[in-house]
């Protein structure tokens, strides 16, 4: 058995809004996340992970943010192209962790949608998907609500 491991790591600035999109859930709230594309910080970061789990870069590589293809593109895109060069290499997923910083949305409320959504991307099951929520305790700039932060990591294998 082969057994990989990769993590990812984003950060997008929060903006006056109507709702947030975390692992591609709408989620209401007085602000929004700010990026090229839809900004779903979490889907980001999981897409970073799995791409470094089968040394593929990173989502940046794939989908440059100086390409006008990818403006206002909906983060599932670049998550299925990178689970599409995992299986390609024959791996799947054994579980994966994302933890979302910030001090509101309250991620436990929305948790299960989230981990529902990303399984079914991931061509997963939902107990083998984690999705968990920690605040910076009011320090730096989540702790201010001027950004949202997002960490995963995938653990991977295929027999060989």
């Amino acid at each position: 058995m082969s057994i990989r491991i990769g993590n990812g790591f984003d950060v997008h600035k929060l903006s006056d809004g109507t709702e947030i999109l975390l692992c591609g859930i709408k989620i209401p709230h007085n602000k929004k996340l700010l990026g090229h594309s839809d900004a779903d910080v979490a889907m980001h970061a999981l897409t970073d992970a799995i791409l470094g789990s089968i040394c593929e870069g990173d989502i940046g590589i794939h989908f440059p943010p100086t390409d006008e293809r990818w403006r206002g593109a909906s983060s599932k895109i670049f998550l299925k192209k990178a689970i599409a060069l995992m299986m390609e290499q024959q791996y799947l997923i054994n579980n994966l962790d994302i933890t979302i910083i910030c001090e509101s949305p309250i991620i436990k409320d929305f948790s299960l949608a989230m981990r529902e959504n990303i399984a079914s991307l991931c061509k997963t099951k939902v107990n083998q998907v984690s999705i968990k929520g920690t605040t910076s305790e009011r320090l730096g700039f989540t702790g201010r609500e001027e950004g949202i932060a997002a960490i995963a990591t995938v653990l991977i294998q295929k027999n060989e």
